[in-house]
């Protein structure tokens, strides 16, 4: 029969192996996949070595965090293509992707971009990448999108999108769904003028503070 000293050491790295994945969750929803390791072990309260042990490499650790939230993000895409109103799902999966960048920056970054010595999510990447292209062939085959949108617009989208910052979570979300809904009305082939969501209160950008704010 096991021991209670031979129960204790299991029970232990269970814990510190949740701990590490809530933290690495919270920190990268935060900061993007740029945060360290060693910031990853210091904010769980544990070890570097501890970390390594449970996560070897930081893919490991991303590949863990990610995982259930990307099937996720599939399903989402999938639900727009199945959408009989190519517009609508086009549109939706515009809002979706600012809102999802607002809250998680590391999630849209597993999930748009090519991460070095992370291949296990290239087949959803690339999933995801055509399925963006059907969306905006079909919302320009019924007139509903701007004929002259490109790939690349998408991806000004995402930049704009990160460069929102706020003083809460709350508000940056407010921001990205404001922004969102300006950017929709943009690329439409007819513009149609929707009210807005509300405007949140946000504070001068830091690129814009000059000595006058100091």
């Amino acid at each position: 029969m096991p021991t209670e000293s031979s129960r204790k050491p299991r029970s232990d790295a269970l814990h510190n192996h949740h701990r590490i994945l809530g933290t690495a969750r919270t920190s990268f929803a935060a900061g993007g996949l740029d945060v360290s390791m060693t910031e990853i072990a210091r904010r769980a309260g544990v070890g570097i070595a501890t970390l390594y042990r449970h996560f070897p490499a930081k893919s490991d650790l991303v590949i863990e965090v990610f995982t259930d939230q990307i099937t996720e993000c599939v399903a989402a895409i999938d639900r727009a293509l199945a959408d009989p109103d190519p517009w609508h799902g086009f549109r939706t999966v515009i809002e979706q992707l600012c809102e999802l960048q607002a809250v998680d920056r590391g999630l849209t970054t597993v999930l748009l971009a090519s991460v070095p010595d992370i291949t296990v999510f290239e087949q959803e990447r690339v999933r995801v990448e055509n399925a963006l292209a059907e969306l905006a062939r079909r919302a320009k085959a019924v007139g509903r999108l701007r004929p002259d949108f490109v790939r690349d617009d998408l991806t000004l989208v995402m930049m704009a999108n990160s460069g929102i910052t706020a003083d809460s979570g709350e508000d940056a979300l407010a921001a990205s769904r404001r922004l969102a809904a300006y950017l929709v009305q943009a690329f439409q082939a007819v513009p149609e003028r929707h009210p807005l969501p509300p405007a949140p209160r946000l504070g001068p950008h830091p690129a814009l503070r000059g000595p006058h704010w100091r």
